[in-house]
């Protein structure tokens, strides 16, 4: 199905991917935004035990707000990355657990420990975790969730052996980024805003095209718009037709394979010369782009599956506001909270 709208050209006189060192924030501003969304959703882990990670930059609050939430045991789980090494991960949930008072209640280790997975309640599927497999599964409690701190439809079977959950019975729950508590969705327009500047597209520069054929459409049209692009929103690659398009946002739902493929390549190459194509989400066959001739942004391409840009590109606020309903949505479950369309949780 071809979804198509489009914006008015602006009026004009009126983030590459992730690098290896992450950026840091000040742990007051940080602390003060995480008490905010723990009340705002009202989450409340007391007496949970959570396994989850340490990381860099704006990731590192997760543990931090499950011990601020009230957990009784928080494990936060580092391993090497291009991200930042275990040390660096160690320090910097480390700072910021001294700044919001709780370092006490945080346990950092470079590896699951195994003794203490009979008596996890939540798991985050948070990178450093992954893939969650039947080693850990297998040694849950039969109440205990896996919180994929993403909504459900954007569930990758990589991340999580499904059929060994389902045989536990191990629920595994999304988190509706789009409950007003926390309001995830409102930042993909920005966020592709700024990827379409790092890459050198600017407003002025010409229509855009946006490949979308899932949820994110409608938040990405309307941000856009509001940024100044000239916006047309398509449903896919062979729905493109042929204009001056100075850009192409590709924001496909993965699939097995690639969402742009070598027939996808030539099409954009016959409709879209010289545009820069960015991928916001969803696997391009960059081989087969290249041999188009067609330039794609990032230069380095995310992992399979994943974002080519994430969310801290626009600072803590978001990452603070998607683990903290990601939390809430696994506590939900864990608490008997019924699962409800607009509601904090949705099972997978």
């Amino acid at each position: 199905m071809t979804l198509q709208l489009s914006s008015p050209t602006p009026d004009v006189g009126s983030f590459p991917f992730v690098a290896a060192e992450q950026p840091s924030f000040p742990p007051a501003g940080l602390v003060q935004s995480m008490q905010r969304r723990i009340a705002a959703t009202g989450l409340d882990l007391s007496g949970l035990t959570v396994l989850t990670e340490a990381a860099t930059g704006a990731y590192s609050v997760t543990p931090v707000i499950a011990a601020l939430a009230g957990a009784g045991h928080v494990h936060a789980v580092a391993r090497p990355s291009r991200h930042g090494s275990v040390a660096a991960a160690h320090a910097a949930v480390e700072a910021l657990a001294h700044a919001a008072g709780i370092a006490e209640r945080i346990e950092l280790a470079e590896s699951v420990p195994d003794a203490l997975l009979p008596e996890v309640d939540i798991v985050t599927n948070s990178g450093h975790l992954r893939p969650i497999g039947p080693a850990l599964i297998e040694r849950l409690p039969a109440k205990a969730v896996i919180g994929l701190m993403f909504e459900a439809w954007e569930f990758r079977p990589t991340d999580i052996d499904l059929p060994c959950c389902r045989d536990r019975g191990i629920r595994i729950v999304g988190v509706n980024e789009r409950h007003p508590a926390i309001d995830v969705f409102s930042f993909l327009g920005p966020l592709c805003a700024r990827m379409l500047s790092d890459a050198g597209v600017l407003p002025a520069g010409g229509p855009v095209a946006v490949l979308c054929d899932n949820d994110f459409g409608p938040y990405l049209f309307d941000g856009l718009t509001r940024s100044g692009f000239n916006v047309s929103l398509y449903g896919g690659a062979a729905d493109l037709p042929a204009r001056g398009w100075n850009a192409v946002v590709v924001a496909l739902r993965p699939t097995a394979a690639p969402r742009i493929d070598a027939d996808g390549a030539l099409h954009l190459a016959k409709v879209a010369p010289g545009a820069r194509i960015v991928q916001f989400w969803g696997d391009i066959d960059r081989v087969a782009l290249a041999t188009a001739r067609l330039a794609a942004h990032p230069r380095r391409a995310p992992p399979t599956g994943h974002m080519g840009i994430l969310l801290d590109a626009l600072g803590p606020e978001p990452i603070v506001r998607l683990q903290t309903g990601g939390l809430k949505a696994a506590e939900w479950v864990w608490r008997g909270g019924a699962v409800a369309p607009g509601g904090f949780a949705e099972l997978l």
